[in-house]
């Protein structure tokens, strides 16, 4: 297989037979071995029954709603092609732009090439929370590109099999892969406005998508040393705790100031205790990442109800 497309659908009713036309007719124009997955995350309208009316596609149904993120990993890996290209199913992203994608690629020998949606016919809300999340990733994370919620992007197999994500981390999947070594670039591309239906993206997403982005920025700086994170931590708390006992026994010795009646005693419990939670708390995650590592078992974060082949 040459090329896998993969694409989440959620309530897309209106925009799916549109969007698959346009996709057949441009990856086949770029070859003949290729397929079309889309994953149904639970529609509520009557996408899942378009989406058995097209032909010459793979349709993967969830078990129930678990969001964009977990959709594109289900896609990701039933995907079989030497070149995974992603897109969403609103229709807003061209499928006409992924032969630029795919010529960067191959022009610059790089394992993926993201969208950069530069004129966005989106909501100015929406672009105001964009530019937000951009200056905060660039501060937190540095993924070195300007748009990484755009969907429409081509990856090389090595790089898409090493993903196992979730959440709202689907922004951060380039971060990701530059961290692992893999090379990275983009290509200005056509943000066409939506025709049909309602955007998914709201407010509460740009909530979870910051909480995401703490999360990547703690595995990227201390996934493999959480007890150093924990340890400064901890080691300015004993600190401040040792300096505030000083304080407390010189107020007793000077002013004569009762030690079971001075708030500073207190504090100097408060800071001790909490240098000694802090470490501990370092060494259970730095063991707890051992264990993630080394296991190869674990409980499934999403179920496949079933696949359909057309």
């Amino acid at each position: 297989m040459d090329i896998s497309v993969v694409v989440p659908i959620y309530n897309e009713e209106w925009n799916i037979t549109k969007l698959n036309a346009e996709i057949q007719e441009v990856v086949s124009k770029i070859t003949r071995s290729f397929e079309v997955i889309y994953i149904n995350d639970s529609s509520t309208d009557g996408s899942l029954r378009e989406l058995k009316s097209l032909k010459n596609i793979t349709i993967i149904n969830l078990n129930r709603r678990y969001g964009q993120t977990t959709a594109f990993d289900a896609g990701f890996k039933a995907a079989q092609g030497e070149l995974v290209i992603s897109l969403d199913g609103d229709g807003q992203d061209d499928p006409h732009n992924i032969p630029a994608l795919i010529k960067k690629l191959k022009d610059d020998d790089l394992d993926v090439v993201a969208g950069w949606r530069k004129h966005r016919s989106d909501k100015s809300g929406i672009c105001v929370l964009t530019k937000i999340g951009q200056y905060l990733r660039k501060k937190m994370i540095n993924d070195s590109i300007h748009d990484s919620g755009c969907a429409l992007r081509v990856y090389r197999k090595e790089a898409v099999k090493s993903l196992d994500i979730g959440g709202e981390m689907h922004r951060y999947i380039m971060a990701l892969l530059r961290w692992k070594g893999f090379r990275i670039g983009e290509v200005v591309v056509n943000h066409r406005k939506r025709e049909h239906g309602v955007s998914n993206y709201n407010y509460s997403k740009a909530v979870r998508g910051f909480i995401d982005l703490v999360y990547i920025w703690f595995l990227y700086k201390f996934s493999q040393r959480p007890l150093h994170l924990f340890g400064y931590a901890s080691l300015a708390s004993i600190t401040l705790g040792v300096l505030s006992g000083f304080w407390t026994v010189y107020g007793k010795l000077a002013w004569g100031l009762s030690i079971n009646r001075n708030g500073w005693a207190l504090v100097t419990f408060f800071l001790l205790l909490s240098g000694i939670m802090l470490f501990s708390f370092g060494i259970i995650i730095s063991l707890l990442f051992r264990v993630h590592y080394s296991s190869s078992e674990y409980e499934k974060r999403y179920y496949i109800r079933e696949v359909i082949k057309k």
